[in-house]
């Protein structure tokens, strides 16, 4: 099967970009150059093996203010790029020894992406066979084999109706052949019934009938003791319990659920059956080691060196230095061995209004050796963001009120006034870039949204007096602007 890991492999640098171009507009030397991260990827296994293990990867440092398209570059990379990748902010964690999260964790988080990915992949191969064998299971449930039907007292522990008919042997006493014969008929019967119960199963006919079934589950460690860490060593006592709740032995336990329920649970025991977890462990540790990505967001709120007679700041430089053994490549342990960071490739990125990148310590500046400055958003680029992506945001609310029989034109000249609206409020506030887009539409849209269920059929032009009827007392009003917009 191919996965998409292989895909991004077989894309040049070009096809990269014009691959985020679907989603993201402008900054073109932030996509090229995430693009060529990717693909130096793919080159680095094709050469020798001697210098394959020399290669490290060349990181990548994204400067700009909020709202330009870094955290969509992340996200829409994340989906392109088809290996593990994690997003997380540098202000979620804290030195090592302080209450908090310590930056190791975030190598073991990209390692569960990781098994999680290829347990998927590994799923998508079996799921049919496991849901094969998942049918079956229901039909035994609702046609039980012959034998398999418990013989059971009354509650005054008198004989059931079906042992007394069992055990009523009166009469002739049959020959062989006519035993035979009617086992044969009887047999025919059940496999008639259980044929049209499974053409009904997959009909979707019993899916609110509840069956009793029986499950293998593992018995919880009592209490969570989980709660009684903080940060770090939360994350310890986690992998702890963890670690205890799999050595216990499964029990059987019984269930009583409707099929539609029962039958998700049955395929996901069954693919469990089915997987070989040492096996996924192994290739997701690979992948981790060898493609995986770690984006690195608000990097320049750690920014910061430590004040003179007052040590270091727990989150400022003392994250920095915790950082720095990640990104030049150590070894970290989790609970399903130990990780390389030698070449996964960590991408960061901040606003950097109050701080510079020359206010990270030295040794990890000398560690994002690319970096790339992400320029403010103008009047032109908010047109083309509300028109060009395949998600931009005109399309977004068109389908949302399609689905009221509302229809909603934006007319060209409605477009230029959105975009000359968002960019007015940004420059006489605070800049947040694209993001403002969203604010400056749904107040335009306010009372079509609200009044769309007694609008059926109605259909609604946006166009540049429409645009200046809803914004144009808030935007001349600036100081109403700043709480408006």
């Amino acid at each position: 099967m191919e996965t998409s890991q292989r895909r991004i492999e077989g894309l040049t640098p070009r096809e990269i970009v014009a691959e985020l171009d679907k989603y993201i507009i402008g900054q073109e030397a932030a996509k090229k150059m995430v693009a060529i991260a990717l693909r130096n990827r793919a080159r680095r296994k094709l050469i020798p093996e001697n210098l394959r293990d020399e290669v490290s990867p060349k990181n990548i440092l994204m400067i700009g203010p909020t709202g330009v398209g870094k955290t969509e570059i992340s996200r829409r990379l994340s989906r392109l790029a088809g290996a593990p990748f994690l997003k997380i902010e540098a202000t979620k964690y804290t030195e090592v020894g302080y209450v908090g999260r310590d930056v190791e964790s975030m190598v073991r988080d990209l390692m569960e992406i990781g098994v999680k990915m290829v347990r998927d992949e590994r799923t998508a191969e079996v799921i049919e066979r496991a849901t094969e064998i998942a049918n079956e299971r229901l039909l035994d449930i609702l046609l039980p084999p012959p034998g398999s039907v418990r013989k059971r007292r009354k509650p005054d522990g008198s004989p059931s109706e079906a042992e007394v008919g069992a055990d009523r042997g009166g009469g002739r006493r049959r020959s062989n052949a006519e035993e035979e014969t009617e086992s044969r008929m009887s047999e025919e019967r059940r496999l008639h019934t259980r044929e049209k119960l499974r053409k009904g199963l997959v009909r979707g006919a019993f899916e609110d009938r509840e069956i009793v079934f029986t499950v293998r589950s593992r018995p919880g460690v009592q209490g969570n003791i989980i709660g009684f860490g903080m940060g770090g060593e939360s994350e310890m006592i986690g992998q702890v319990q963890e670690m205890i709740e799999r050595m216990m032995p499964q029990q059987p336990k019984e269930k009583r659920l409707p099929i539609r329920h029962a039958r998700q649970i049955i395929i996901d025991e069954e693919v469990d059956r089915l997987l070989d977890m040492d096996k996924v462990v192994v290739e997701a540790l690979d992948r981790v080691q060898q493609a995986g990505i770690i984006f690195v967001d608000e990097i320049d709120k750690i920014a910061g060196r430590s004040v003179s007679g007052h040590g270091p700041d727990v989150s400022r430089e003392g994250v920095q230095r915790d950082i720095l053994p990640l990104v030049e490549g150590c070894t970290v342990a989790t609970k399903y061995g130990m990780i390389s960071t030698e070449h996964i490739l960590f991408i960061a990125s901040g606003a950097f209004h109050m701080t510079k990148p020359s206010d990270l310590i030295p040794e990890l500046q000398g560690r994002f050796p690319l970096r790339v400055e992400l320029h403010s958003l103008g009047v032109e680029e908010f047109r083309r963001i509300l028109t060009e992506p395949d998600n931009a945001l005109t399309k977004q609310y068109q389908a949302l009120l399609e689905t009221e029989e509302v229809e909603i034109v934006f007319a060209p000249d409605g477009i230029d006034q959105i975009a000359h609206s968002a960019y007015q409020v940004n420059q006489q506030s605070e800049d947040i870039g694209a993001r403002r887009l969203h604010t400056v539409i749904e107040k335009i849209l306010e009372e079509v949204s609200f009044h769309a269920p007694e609008m059926k059929g109605e259909r609604i032009e946006v166009n540049r007096d429409y645009v200046d009827q809803r914004l144009k007392d808030i935007i001349e009003n600036e100081d109403l602007s700043k709480f408006i917009l």
